[in-house]
């Protein structure tokens, strides 16, 4: 009697992900803070400048504006969306990365805007994979550029080169399904999810081709270059006296050591990434 596939298919735990997920946090946040010594650094918290810490607050929100800027102009060849419902789409988004694991929040902010604004759910998914790739190619450059001046760990420049590939592979097949017209994912996917990955490709093609393209790529920097500023001002509040290119040092690497979905709020992750770029520049 014939066996049947599924029965003889052990099946994956749905959680392992997210069992890894927190897994990673916990082993993180012991390794950073195995020999910290909470006696004496606990009241250093009364001495925080609030100032620098407001500025923070409101340097961050100017971040999130600016990224739902370029998020519109990306969507422009499918409509005109107002900044707002776009902010409100992104901090919903944060607030649910917060909670959930594997960053979970940036499919809901896609899904929040193609409800409001009757877009196709994978076309606004493709436009936050496009998101990703430009910073990717910021990313890559600036810790080119932090190479030159600061040594980094081996693990750094390995995840470096990872996120080069990645980010090379993904601009290859978008390009080479566009030279093809579609072929390749027409005659690749044959099964159920085709329409959703045509619908992707569609997407990248048609906002990759857009006059409105060029201006998301430079509000990408302005996007990357906003968030030293919080970074910068939460180092003065907390008295550590350190210049603008070493918050940008900090940046480079918390955002290469967190391009990876992990545990909610990255916690954990962050500050294993954050240990180690600060202790370059201190």
């Amino acid at each position: 009697m014939a066996t049947s596939s599924n029965g003889a298919r052990s099946p994956r735990p749905s959680w392992w992900g997210t069992a890894f997920a927190y897994a990673l946090s916990l082993a993180c946040l012991l390794w950073v803070y195995h020999d910290f010594d909470w006696r004496n650094e606990l009241p250093r918290l009364a001495r925080i400048h609030w100032a620098w810490i407001a500025a923070a607050v409101a340097a961050d929100i100017l971040v999130y504006v600016s990224q739902a800027w370029r998020w519109n102009r990306l969507l422009q060849p499918l409509k005109e969306l107002p900044l707002g419902k776009s902010v409100q789409a992104i901090y919903i988004g944060l607030f649910a990365n917060e909670v959930l694991p594997l960053r979970s929040g940036e499919l809901i902010r896609c899904y929040l805007l193609a409800v409001w604004h009757r877009l196709s759910f994978p076309v606004v998914v493709s436009s936050a994979i496009i998101e990703r790739l430009i910073d990717g190619v910021w990313l890559i450059l600036g810790f080119a550029l932090a190479t030159l001046f600061v040594p980094m760990p081996a693990e750094l420049e390995t995840a470096a080169w990872i996120l080069a590939g990645v980010v090379s592979a993904l601009g290859a097949v978008v390009a080479g399904d566009g030279v093809l017209g579609g072929d390749l994912i027409k005659k690749r996917t044959r099964h159920r999810w085709s329409e959703v990955l045509r619908s992707l490709v569609e997407g990248l093609h048609l906002m990759g081709r857009s006059k409105s393209f060029a201006s998301a790529v430079l509000l990408s920097t302005v996007y990357l270059a906003l968030q030293v500023i919080p970074l910068h001002a939460m180092m003065a509040g907390y008295g550590l006296d350190l210049h603008w290119g070493s918050a940008a040092l900090v940046l480079v690497v918390l955002r290469l050591g967190t391009v990876v979905p992990g545990p909610p709020g990255n916690v954990g992750v962050f500050h294993f990434f954050c240990y180690l770029a600060l202790h370059k520049v201190l």
